[in-house]
């Protein structure tokens, strides 16, 4: 697996994420030892990146894996929702304590929209450039799905990541297009920042057309690294093939295409109802504000592909 330096961090990673969000109650449900060893044999594959999030709540798993990777070759990006210096304190102190180490490698604010929002954030980010100087993170960033997110955290020099969403039909940008979206990610990539993306599949509407779907974003000469969601040894060699050569082998294919599917609803679903409006085989319904699958669903996929928000996936 590739290894390449992420901007001007000096943090050196592979170019595939495991993006671990997967693994957990939101999506596989896998137990600790099983998302452990996922996350393990990623790492003998190559992977030597994992993105997580306090909200997936999942630090568990990775604490488990840690007892057998090299932590100094391990390079682990978090995410947080810290407006001020106590919410960023809390955060920090309970990544250590729950990863049982001494230092997170990124650590950034989750779902920024805009320099508006970064400057309603700036208490936080102060927080965590003093974090950096002391040692306990090695790099300070933020994720978001927004154009403006991205341009707006070139404007500050305290941020060394930007984790955006990057896909060929630019679905799941919020304020724009993929157009857009490339050329704000090549301006920050200009400026130093470090690029690494998110959801180059769409959230799953682009699962059919995987490999052309991965390989435009594989090919962005400005993107560092892609952040791709996996639960499965089939998926990991999936996707790691993928990156190294560009195609999913035919037996990997048929070994993926032969697991059991699920529909997942997220735990933010509104009940907006664009699933139920799209779906042909009554196979969903809203229940108390929220989408549930019924009896008919097939898992042909078409409820997710209607969802804006990413809140239905088939895996």
């Amino acid at each position: 697996m590739e290894r390449i330096f992420l901007g001007n961090t000096g943090i050196e990673v592979s170019r595939l994420c495991f993006g671990s969000l997967t693994i957990t109650s939101f999506q596989a449900n896998l137990s600790i030892k099983e998302g452990a060893e996922l996350i393990k044999y990623a790492y003998l594959k190559g992977v030597n990146f994992l993105d997580t999030a306090e909200l997936y709540d999942n630090y568990d798993y990775i604490k488990e894996a840690l007892k057998g990777i090299d932590r100094n070759d391990f390079v682990i990006a978090t995410k947080c929702y810290a407006y001020d210096k106590k919410t960023a304190e809390k955060s920090l102190n309970e990544a250590l304590k729950e990863l049982n180490t001494d230092y997170i490698d990124m650590f950034l604010l989750h779902e920024q929209e805009s320099i508006h929002t970064l400057r309603g954030h700036y208490e936080a980010i102060e927080y965590f450039s003093q974090a950096k100087k002391e040692g306990k993170i090695r790099a300070f960033g933020m994720s978001t799905h927004r154009v403006e997110g991205v341009l707006g955290a070139i404007e500050f020099d305290e941020i060394d990541v930007i984790h955006p969403i990057i896909n060929k039909l630019g679905i799941g940008i919020q304020d724009g297009n993929i157009e857009d979206m490339l050329k704000a990610i090549e301006k920050a990539h200009n400026a130093g920042k470090g690029i690494y993306g998110m959801k180059p599949l769409g959230g799953g509407h682009l699962i059919k057309d995987a490999e052309k779907a991965f390989n435009f974003v594989r090919n962005i000469p400005y993107v560092d690294a892609v952040a791709i969601g996996m639960q499965s040894k089939d998926e990991i060699d999936a996707n790691v093939n993928l990156m190294n050569e560009g195609y999913i082998p035919e037996e990997v294919k048929r070994k993926i295409d032969k697991k059991k599917r699920r529909l997942i609803v997220s735990y933010y679903c509104i009940g907006c109802g664009n699933c139920v409006r799209t779906c042909k085989n009554n196979g969903i319904s809203i229940v108390d504000g929220k989408a549930v699958p019924n009896d008919n669903c097939i898992f042909c996929g078409y409820c997710a592909q209607s969802c804006p928000e990413f809140c239905i996936k088939v895996i």
